[in-house]
């Protein structure tokens, strides 16, 4: 088993996963709402997400890592009390979160449904995004998945994705003027969405990816 690269402050990745042996990992709306409580939790103090989809059997997100004094600014802004990074302050390692959803969240659906055993594949899959053209490409990737498996005909219905955060007007977590500037502004955002991403330019960077 190839070693996961580690995630490493002040980078973007591509962090996405499927259920064990391809299994079901969100049943009903509450499971996916469940599972974004998590990673509002886990998650959200240790990166940004910067795009989402969620699907039956898989997930995708694009986030950027946090630097240890963002992770503490960010600290601060909810409120908590912890002393200066140069005071010996430290965080938890990013793939640790990931891990604490995984697990959250594993728990709670096997007790939900009856189950036992490893929900998730191990480990979760990680891709350093380290251009401009793979991150555009990317949230379009991300956000057309669901019609790309034939869940949807139209990916823009889809309840579980970003996509339509970015378009809205309602308080997001999400960086929505930041992604939309990458896009050169919401009309370009939107057109480029209507092209699929060349996934053949993309091999290697999507290789096992759903």
């Amino acid at each position: 088993m190839t070693n996961p690269i580690p995630l490493v402050g002040g980078h973007y990745y591509h962090i996405y996963n499927r259920g064990n042996n391809r299994a079901t990992i969100f049943r009903e709306a509450e499971n996916y709402r469940y599972f974004m409580h998590l990673y509002a939790q886990h998650v959200e103090p240790v990166a940004v997400t910067h795009a989402l989809c969620l699907l039956p059997n898989h997930f995708h997100f694009l986030t950027y890592v946090r630097t240890d004094e963002e992770q503490w600014s960010w600290q601060q802004t909810q409120g908590s009390q912890v002393c200066q990074p140069s005071e010996g302050w430290q965080t938890s390692p990013p793939h640790r979160a990931f891990k604490n959803l995984f697990i959250a969240y594993s728990l709670a659906f096997n007790l939900r449904y009856g189950r036992t055993g490893s929900l998730f594949q191990k480990p979760f899959k990680r891709i350093l995004v380290d251009s401009e053209p793979y991150y555009t490409a990317l949230v379009r990737y991300i956000h057309r998945n669901p019609q790309r498996h034939g869940l949807i005909a139209d990916f823009r219905a889809w309840p579980w994705s970003s996509y339509q955060a970015f378009l809205s007007e309602g308080a997001t977590h999400l960086p929505r003027a930041a992604v939309l500037a990458r896009f050169g502004g919401r009309d370009s955002f939107i057109a480029m969405h209507q092209i699929a991403p060349d996934e053949g330019a993309l091999s290697g960077l999507i290789a096992g990816v759903e």
